[in-house]
């Protein structure tokens, strides 16, 4: 098991149930685990302990929307997403752990920063930011490859695609659960393949699952009386501090 301070595994246990709640209530939402997780571990192993609790809040992501999923979006985006992840890959090995530390960094405060900037700009216009076809689909695919597989933080990305081709919310929840379902397995073999799976992250990893179990039952069940505006600003803040702390 890895050696961590009690309040290193406090804010694993809040990690691992926002990834089960993001899963299944507040896609994208999981930027926040993403943050704390990069914050109490090397930033690679980081990065392979995240994907596999993801890989457990994709099981009830499916159950939950599975026959909402828009299939030509996915297969649209799938070139630009390959091209992506290949990028992904060939960064992770060849950075050392601090570069992919504040790279980390770099891309929550980004992806905050472009949310945060289109939320605005609806705000002004009372609709949401037009936008569609192949050169949207190359952008945001490339870009969501290549974050989620340095950093596991695809979700705001493809959630500013979804709603930038103003997809409506089922098929929306059901397209992204697919997306990273499949992308999260194909994944797997690149990160072994760097040798980021060891024994001591798997036992982390089964210890921390059953919380991600607990967070995506949890949203399952309050999805429809979530308060998403004071949760929202809640995940952003506190990620920003994530954020700022690898940088720092």
């Amino acid at each position: 098991m890895i050696a961590l301070d009690p309040w290193a595994w406090a804010a694993l246990v809040v990690a691992a149930v926002a990834i089960g709640i993001s899963k299944t209530a507040l896609p994208g939402g999981s930027i926040l685990a993403i943050a704390l997780f990069a914050a109490v571990l090397p930033a690679r192993t980081s990065t392979a302990a995240t994907l596999l609790l993801l890989m457990v809040g994709d099981v009830f992501a499916l159950i939950a929307y599975r026959r909402h999923a828009h299939w030509p979006t996915l297969l649209r985006l799938a070139p630009a997403v390959i091209a992506g992840l290949l990028a992904g890959f060939a960064f992770l090995a060849l950075a050392g752990d601090g570069i992919v530390r504040r790279a980390i960094g770099v891309i929550l405060l980004l992806m905050i920063a472009v949310t945060l900037w289109r939320r605005w700009r609806q705000s002004r216009t009372d609709e949401t930011p037009p936008g569609s076809g192949i050169l949207l689909a190359g952008a945001y695919g490339t870009l969501g490859g290549f974050t989620t597989m340095v950093a596991n933080a695809g979700g705001p990305v493809m959630s500013m695609y979804f709603l930038a081709t103003r997809t409506p919310v089922q098929v929306f929840l059901g397209t992204s659960a697919w997306f990273f379902a499949i992308i999260n397995v194909v994944k797997v073999p690149f990160l072994a393949g760097l040798g980021l799976f060891e024994a001591p992250v798997l036992l982390m990893d089964a210890v921390l699952a059953p919380l991600v179990v607990v967070g995506a039952l949890l949203g399952l069940a309050v999805a429809r009386r979530m308060n998403q505006r004071v949760f929202d600003r809640i995940v952003i803040v506190l990620t920003i501090l994530g954020a700022v702390y690898l940088l720092i």
